[in-house]
């Protein structure tokens, strides 16, 4: 019996201290009511973009994001070149609260993920 009890309640130990299958995280979905953020610099979002995004750069995305995003529930998917400033990007949005934010990487896989174009200024 005591096996048994065990055994029922390593999926829930294991998904408590984040071990197993729990650990993989998919690919973020592309969501149709998700702000998209392009964290680049100025001069790199005026060279190209991807279609419906939002400039905000990376070096001001602790004062502006409220701005632009209000309410902390609200779906954001991030971008940037590669995906490095915009995963930086991320954990700046998780630590002032935002709770669904994801990181799409460089722009050519976010146009890819959300099938949109670049758009050129």
């Amino acid at each position: 019996m005591k096996k048994l009890s065990v055994l029922l309640g390593l999926p829930l130990l294991l998904s408590f201290f984040g071990c197993g299958a729990a650990e993989k995280s998919p690919s973020p979905a592309p969501a149709s009511d998700a702000i998209l953020i392009d964290v680049r610099s100025v001069e790199e979002f005026n060279a190209g973009y991807v279609e419906g995004a939002v400039n905000i750069p990376l070096d001001v995305i602790d004062s502006e994001i409220s701005k632009v995003v209000p309410d902390k529930n609200t779906p954001v998917q991030l971008y940037c070149r590669s995906g490095r400033r915009s995963g930086m990007a991320m954990e700046k949005m998780l630590q002032k609260g935002y709770t669904n934010v994801s990181n799409l990487g460089g722009y050519k896989e976010a146009q890819q993920k959300l099938n949109r174009r670049l758009k050129e200024r």
